[in-house]
């Protein structure tokens, strides 16, 4: 976008079967919102396609074909925890409408965070500079025996086009999702329940409060984990500029040790958990500091 950062484009877009029922794995940006879908496969055959569900958050989403009988060609799904900077892969997809285009390059960089929107980013991205372009979306990158080590997502370019820098999904993250869609038909979310602001340099300064960098808590959801645990948000409410916020609540510094300065650290702390699972949130009341233990809930759906 004008501010040089990567970005996700709607579209016609790519996919790949991954189950022989008709399952096929895809970007959410490239199908969301859209009134119909249409698959069309390497050998031209067209389908329409029903939408199963998606993670918004990690750009993900699964829809299905009706194969009526016909035998359809799955992709093997790989390991992308495996992956070594400098291993080639290939990229198959359908940039600006040529089907079945495939480039080739090798792993750039691994463990990149690469936010793509306001909601939806990229955890431990797999960075490429195989040529991936506008209708690639959603496309597998494939490693040297087959296997599908990540989906196609993002670009970053200057002039619109290919630079040499294109970011993948994790097949990991996707497998994990795939799995939740097909059996419960819904993405099991972690749920922590809490509004958070981050609050940092002069803001920090012009509350008074004890750390430099943290979450000031917003608000609580009534009957939600963070409540459940004692977490507290604001009681008043304050304004600085044209911004109105609650102050008085806890100012959140980290979860399981890690750091969080802004919602995106919560979220990327929160994506890698399930619902029901344990966190130690490390807070400040007041001057006080205090580590709370929260069982995470599960995100109710929007």
């Amino acid at each position: 976008d004008f501010f040089m950062d990567p970005v996700s484009v709607e579209g016609a877009g790519s996919g790949f079967l991954i189950d022989p029922r008709g399952y096929i794995l895809t970007n959410n940006h490239v199908v969301e919102g859209a009134q119909t879908i249409e698959v069309v496969l390497g050998d031209l055959s067209r389908y329409p396609a029903k939408f199963i569900g998606a993670d918004q958050r990690n750009d993900v989403a699964l829809i299905k074909i009706d194969p009526k009988g016909k035998s359809l060609p799955v992709l093997p799904l790989g390991d992308s925890s495996t992956l070594q900077v400098g291993q080639k892969v290939l990229a198959i997809g359908n940039p600006f409408g040529f089907e079945s285009t495939l480039t080739t390059g090798v792993v750039s960089a691994l463990g990149r965070t690469v936010q793509t929107s306001q909601t939806t980013f990229i955890d431990q991205a797999i960075q490429t500079d195989a040529a991936i372009n506008r209708g690639n979306s959603g496309g597998p990158l494939i490693n040297s025996h087959g296997d599908v080590i990540g989906i196609n997502s993002a670009i970053y370019t200057p002039s619109g086009t290919t630079a040499g820098i294109g970011f993948a999904i994790p097949i990991n993250t996707a497998k994990r999702i795939a799995h939740d869609l097909m059996t419960d038909g819904r993405v099991h979310q972690a749920f922590l329940g809490i509004e958070t602001m981050a609050v940092g340099g002069y803001l920090a300064d012009a509350l008074d409060l004890p750390v430099r960098d943290g979450l000031l808590v917003q608000r609580v959801t009534q009957g939600g984990p963070a409540a459940a645990s004692g977490i507290r948000g604001g009681d008043r409410i304050a304004q600085a500029g044209m911004q109105r916020f609650y102050i008085g609540g806890d100012v959140i510094v980290a979860i399981d040790g890690q750091k969080v300065a802004s919602p995106l650290d919560m979220s990327l702390v929160l994506n890698k958990k399930r619902p029901g699972d344990t966190v130690n949130v490390t807070l400040y009341r007041g001057g006080k500091k205090m580590d709370v233990s929260v069982k995470l809930g599960e995100r109710p759906v929007s």
